[in-house]
C-alpha cells in the first residue's frame, strides 16, 4: 500500500502491522525540548567558568602579586584538564548514565568554587589546583549533554536540536564576561566563584527534579521503566510511555573512546575543529589585555560588556546554523528518494543511513562559514594596528562569534552522526582535541602580540584556519568508506 507523507509529500510504502518499527524515541516534541533546555542550562557552566574569569585576570594577577602573563596559565590548565576530564565523564555517560554524570559534575564544581572563593593570595598554586578541578566539574556538561541528544533525536532533527542545546552553552562566552566584569568591579574577584557555586548548586537541584535517564542501554527509547536512582523526583517527561513489562536491554559494554582516535574520518574532523576553536579561544582571551591596552579608558565591566558581541554572534549563530542544517538534510533525503524512485513515483527501496551521503550534506556550507572567519580573524587584529573605533573591532568579534559556532555546531553533529551509540565519548574526544589545541595558543598568544604585534598576530591565525579547508574536501572524500569499515566490522562482531 502507498500513501504520501504528511510532513514532506514524499510517497512511502507502509509496512505491515507486524513490520512497523518502534519509534525511535517515545517522548514527545515537546518533551525533547525540555529536555535538550535542562542538558543546555547545564551546558551553560562548561564556557562559563571559563569566561567568567577573563575580566578579572588583570585584578588577580595583581592580587596575587603575578604578571598577566603567567596568571593566564590559570586559564591554560583550565583548558588543558576541561579537554581531558570529559574522557573520563564521557565514558562514564555512555556505560552508567546521563543523568548521575550530570550531577556529579555539578556537584564536583560547587565544590571547587567553594575553595576558590577562599584561597589565599599567597598560595597561587592552590589557585591553579582549583581551577583544574573547577574544570573537572565543568567542562563534562556539553559532553554529556551531547549524548543526551544523541539518546532522543533522530538525524533529520539533531541540527536543530544542536543549534538550540549549544546556545545555552554559547550564552557563557557572552553574559559570563560581563557579570565577572561587574562582580570583579563592585564586589572583588572572589564574588565570581561565589556566584558560581550559587548557581550550579541551583542548576543541580533543578536536574535532580526534573532530568530524566535516556541512556538508550537503560530506558531503550525512553519506554523502559529504570532503576529508582535513576529517576527524578517529579517525573514528569515521558510519563505516559512507560511500559512495567518491557524488559531492560542487557548492559552494554563501554567502549575505549581513545580507539575513536583510530577512525580517520572521525579524527580529520576533530583537528579541523580544534584548529578553529583554538583561534577563537586565543581572541577571547585577548580581549581584556587588547582593550584594555588600547582603549584605557574602558573600566573591568566595560571590557567586560565587549564579550557581548562575540556572545551574541554565537547565539544567533547557533539556532542559524542549527535549523539550516535540519533543512540540508531533508532536502538532501527528499531528492536522493526522488532519484530512487521508479517512473510509477514509488519508492524502490527505503533509504538507510548508510545510503545517505551525510558528510556531504552537513559540510556543504562549511567552506563558506570558514571564509568569512578567516577574513574576520585578519580583519580583527589590523583594527588595532589602526587604531579604529571601539565599534569596528565589535562587530568583527560578532561575525567571528556567528561563524565560529556554525563551524562548530556542524562538525559536532556530524561526529553525532557517526557514531550516535557513543555520543558523550565522541564529544569528550572533541574537547580533548580542541582544548588542547586551544591551551596551546594561549599559552603563546601574549608572546606573539608582543613579538609581531595584533595585526600580523591575527594573519597569521586566520591564514592557518584558511589553510585547513582541504580538511573539508578530505572528510567528503574518505567518510563514506570509513562508515562502511565500522558498520562491517561491527556486524562481524555481533
Amino acid at each position: 500500500m502507498v500513501q504520501t507523507d504528511e510532513v514532506h509529500d514524499i510517497p512511502v510504502v507502509l509496512a505491515k502491522e507486524h513490520d512497523v518499527k518502534p519509534p525511535y524515541s517515545v517522548f514527545t516534541t515537546c518533551e525533547k525540548w525540555f529536555i535538550v533546555t535542562l542538558a543546555s542550562i547545564a551546558g551553560l557552566f562548561s564556557p562559563l567558568t571559563a569566561y567568567i574569569y577573563l575580566p578579572a585576570i588583570p585584578m588577580i594577577a595583581t592580587a596575587f602579586g603575578k604578571t598577566v602573563e603567567l596568571t593566564n596559565l590559570t586559564v591554560t590548565v583550565y583548558l588543558v584538564f576541561q579537554g581531558v576530564s570529559p574522557m573520563f565523564w564521557g565514558t562514564l555517560a555512555d556505560h552508567m548514565g546521563r543523568r548521575p554524570t550530570s550531577l556529579g559534575c555539578l556537584f564536583v564544581l560547587s565544590l571547587a568554587c567553594i575553595g576558590l572563593a577562599f584561597v589565599p593570595t599567597s598560595y597561587f598554586w592552590l589557585l591553579m589546583v582549583l581551577r583544574c578541578l573547577q574544570a573537572v566539574g565543568s567542562a563534562s556538561t556539553l559532553t554529556i549533554g551531547a549524548g543526551i541528544i544523541a539518546d532522543i533525536a533522530t538525524p533529520a532533527e539533531r541540527g536543530g536540536f544542536f543549534g538550540i542545546f549549544t546556545m545555552g552553552p554559547q550564552v557563557g562566552p557572552a553574559i559570563g564576561p560581563v557579570v565577572g566584569g561587574a562582580l570583579a568591579d563592585k564586589l572583588g574577584w572572589r564574588s565570581i566563584f561565589w556566584f558560581l557555586c550559587i548557581s550550579s548548586s541551583a542548576c543541580f537541584i533543578v536536574l535532580v527534579t526534573f532530568l530524566p535517564e535516556t541512556l538508550r542501554s537503560i530506558v531503550g527509547n525512553g519506554s523502559i521503566f529504570p532503576p529508582i536512582q535513576y529517576r527524578p523526583l517529579l517525573p514528569l517527561i515521558g510519563r505516559g510511555h512507560k511500559d512495567s513489562e518491557v524488559e531492560r536491554p542487557p548492559a552494554r559494554k563501554s567502549p575505549n573512546p581513545f580507539r575513536l582516535f583510530a577512525c580517520v574520518d572521525i579524527l580529520n574532523l576533530l583537528v579541523f575543529n580544534g584548529i578553529q576553536y583554538a583561534v577563537f579561544t586565543a581572541i577571547l582571551a585577548t580581549i581584556s589585555s587588547l582593550f584594555e591596552e588600547h582603549y584605557p579608558h574602558l573600566t573591568e565591566t566595560d571590557i567586560g560588556i565587549c564579550y557581548l558581541a562575540s556572545g551574541g554572534g554565537l547565539a544567533l549563530g547557533a539556532i542559524f546554523s542549527g535549523k539550516l542544517m535540519d533543512w540540508d538534510y531533508r532536502t538532501a533525503r527528499e531528492q536522493l528518494i526522488c532519484n530512487s524512485t521508479p517512473e510509477n513515483g514509488i519508492p524502490g527501496h527505503i533509504i538507510n543511513d548508510g545510503d545517505f551521503p551525510i558528510e556531504a550534506t552537513r559540510l556543504k556550507r562549511l567552506p563558506l562559514w570558514i571564509i568569512i572567519f578567516s577574513v574576520a580573524c585578519i580583519g580583527y587584529g589590523w583594527c588595532f594596528e589602526a587604531q579604529t573605533t571601539i565599534a569596528v573591532p565589535l562587530v568583527l568579534q560578532f561575525v567571528i562569534g556567528f561563524s565560529e559556532i556554525a563551524m562548530l555546531t556542524t562538525v559536532q553533529t556530524l561526529l553525532i552522526d557517526l557514531v550516535p551509540s557513543q555520543g558523550s565519548s565522541v564529544t569528550a574526544c572533541n574537547n580533548l582535541i580542541r582544548c588542547s589545541m586551544g591551551a596551546l595558543l594561549v599559552s603563546m598568544i601574549e608572546l606573539l602580540l608582543h613579538k609581531i604585534d595584533a595585526g600580523w598576530t591575527f594573519v597569521l591565525l586566520g591564514g592557518i584556519c584558511f589553510m585547513s579547508v582541504p580538511l573539508i574536501w578530505l572528510a567528503v572524500r574518505i567518510g563514506p568508506p570509513c562508515r562502511a569499515d565500522r558498520r562491517a566490522r561491527q556486524t562481524s562482531q555481533n
